[in-house]
């Protein structure tokens, strides 16, 4: 499942506009609920890295709670497509 859209959106606003590159992925939702476990486990990832949605994955079990259902129910909205 992909968890980059999660994470990549989280990171681009978790730091000041002009430190973080805009990011198209994700939802408001997904940012608040998953930017701690993005800069936990994914952090040293560019939001944008096709490498972060294995990065999540690898880390899907280790995610809160509230993120990995924020990611389901994106993914439900979104058809499962990412980003």
């Amino acid at each position: 499942m992909p968890l980059a859209l999660a994470l990549g959106l989280a990171v681009s606003f978790s730091a000041p506009a002009s430190a973080a590159p805009e990011t198209k992925r994700g939802n408001e939702t997904l940012k608040k609920y998953c930017t701690g476990d993005y800069l936990n486990y994914c952090g040293n990832l560019a939001p944008e890295d096709p490498k972060l949605d294995a990065c999540f994955e690898k880390n899907w079990k280790s995610l809160s709670e509230n993120c990995r259902r924020a990611i389901d129910a994106y993914q439900a909205t979104t058809g499962g497509k990412k980003g």
